[in-house]
């Protein structure tokens, strides 16, 4: 069975942006844990809850064939976040698929991940992207290798889509 953790900000995620691709990935087999700054409940900009089980200091990449940051506004705590960074990193460095939707792709940004990548995000994140080296493709959902970006809750079905194409179920 295919596992994937998907983070999330303790307050104010994109409701659609967590639960499409969860429903999409469950729906195919998946695994899907949740993760945060901290274990307990997380609360969505729209007021969807959900239970994070892990967090995100004690993740282990290896133990996901995929990690994917969720946006909405919360997200932006994970910006400059050293375990953020490091769960992203030591994910891609494995060959796993890291994933970003929303704003959530200034993370893999700020992580280094996306240099000389072409990439998309929520349209506010164009620059902060393009500063950290980033190739702004401005698309609904980009696939470069193992890198999955995605602009918003509008792509959130067919980000999850990607994910699941991209490990296999």
């Amino acid at each position: 069975m295919k596992t994937v953790l998907m983070v999330i900000a303790p307050e104010d995620f994109r409701d659609e942006e967590y639960a499409h691709p969860k429903e999409v990935l469950e729906s195919r087999g998946a695994e899907v844990v949740t993760a945060s700054t901290r274990t307990g409940t997380c609360t969505g900009k729209l007021g969807m809850t959900a239970t994070a089980g892990v967090a995100i200091a004690e993740a282990d990449a290896l133990d996901y064939d995929a990690v994917v940051f969720v946006g909405g506004p919360g997200s932006k705590v994970f910006f400059d976040d050293p375990f953020a960074h490091s769960l992203a990193r030591a994910a891609r460095e494995e060959g796993r698929v890291v994933a970003a939707i929303c704003i959530a792709p200034s993370v893999l940004a700020h992580a280094g991940l996306l240099k000389g990548w072409p990439a998309t995000a929520f349209e506010t994140q164009q620059s902060d992207l393009e500063k950290h080296g980033a190739i702004w493709t401005g698309d609904p959902v980009t696939v470069e290798g193992f890198i999955i970006t995605a602009n918003g809750p509008d792509s959130a079905r067919a980000f999850g889509e990607a994910i699941a194409e991209a490990i296999e179920i």
